[in-house]
């Protein structure tokens, strides 16, 4: 079984940081990716980064890029996702996410159950 545990969310204020962490346990196929969506209060759930095993390919959101870094802790199969310079519109619940395609999140087979952000202003 493959079960997915995130950490790290928080509250902080406009302008900190967190470092949200995926520890990832069981078996999944190497050659899919693993991803961040995140779903705030009211909207539709939304891909923030995905990344390869090699960590050779990494995808962004369309408003992600340049504000968050996916990355990956391959032999212990930890996915993490620094923010930092957080501002209000990043208040969600963060998922961690494995064996998908890019952002596309109808592909991916396990979810883990979220860590919520909230940034106040």
């Amino acid at each position: 079984q493959v079960h997915l545990v995130e950490s790290g969310g928080g509250s902080v204020q406009t302008g900190g940081s967190l470092r949200l962490s995926c520890v990832i346990s069981g078996s999944t196929a190497s050659w899919k990716y693993k991803a961040w969506f995140r779903q705030a209060p009211g909207k539709e759930r939304e891909g923030v980064a995905a990344i390869d095993l090699g960590g050779r390919h990494t995808y962004y959101g369309s408003s992600m890029k340049g504000r968050f870094t996916i990355s990956q802790d391959a032999a212990k199969n930890i996915l993490y996702l620094p923010m930092n310079s957080l501002k209000p519109e990043a208040t969600a619940m963060y998922y961690c996410a494995a064996e998908g395609l890019y952002l596309d999140q109808n592909t991916y087979n396990y979810w883990g159950r979220g860590t919520e952000v909230t940034v106040s202003s």
